[in-house]
């Protein structure tokens, strides 16, 4: 049974579905010598390459599916390789044979916390796609005065590069003055979001660190820089998680 090129690809572990799809479209994928194009679908017995090396995708033997949750110091980038020769978030994690770590969507250089890795790209696909209504929390410092219209504005919903973008939980943490923390929950992720949120209100963000994704905490016993692989019962509840899902806070 023939079956759709990228979730063959994403399958292998060489990517998320989008990701592969921006590979197809680039001219990087071959099936039985021809560039591929979107749209395509191939047989068990078609030969597939990906800059010319050859891929072997067995859809009989599986890999294990396996998810790192690794805590992200500043100044790390979320690229495998940077032409600035920064550190990224690839450069600790353990090695994989015949696949590739897939990261479980971003955060930005100066934002720290919890990140996912996964050696199965349809289960990263299913977890970055904005359908399936996986909630983030992130701890927040803010330089500012904070009011209650201004909470009100951000659960509402606030206009950030013509979009409407909302929290859909804002609480108080602790602290006064220039050092002030809030937990906020977003149930998408658009690029520096929570730093725009809180800068249409007048507020700057000094220090920001996702704290959960879905129903996946980071521990208190995994330090930045430092990564823990999930247990199956944990991959399965993360896999199970989304639209249906109560959002929650911590309080840690």
């Amino acid at each position: 049974m023939s079956e759709k090129l990228q979730k063959v690809l994403a399958r292998a572990g060489l990517g998320s579905r989008r990701t592969l799809e921006e590979w197809i479209s680039a001219g990087r994928v071959q099936v039985n010598g021809r560039l591929a194009t979107l749209g395509d679908r191939v047989e068990p017995e078609d030969r597939i390459a990906v800059d010319g090396r050859k891929i072997r995708a067995d859809r009989k033997k599986k890999p294990r599916c396996r998810v790192l949750l690794y805590n992200k110091p500043e100044n790390e980038v979320c690229t495998r390789s940077d032409p600035e020769g920064r550190p990224t978030v690839f450069d600790r994690l353990p090695p994989l044979r015949n696949s590739r770590w897939i990261s479980v969507g971003r955060l930005d250089l100066n934002s720290s916390g919890l990140l996912l890795f996964t050696n199965d790209g349809e289960l990263a696909h299913r977890l970055m796609h904005p359908s399936s209504g996986i909630d983030r929390e992130y701890a927040v410092r803010v330089l500012g005065e904070v009011t209650g219209e201004m909470l009100q504005r951000m659960r509402t919903g606030v206009d950030v590069d013509g979009h409407e973008c909302r929290f859909s939980d804002i609480r108080f943490f602790g602290g006064e003055g220039a050092n002030q923390w809030y937990h906020v929950v977003l149930m998408e992720g658009r690029n520096r979001e929570v730093r725009k949120i809180w800068q249409s209100q007048g507020v700057k963000v000094s220090r920001l660190k996702r704290v959960r994704f879905g129903p996946v905490f980071i521990p208190s016993s995994v330090s930045a820089g430092k990564f823990h692989e999930l247990k199956q019962a944990e991959i399965d509840e993360l896999r199970n998680y989304g639209r249906g899902s109560k959002s929650r806070t911590s309080n840690a």
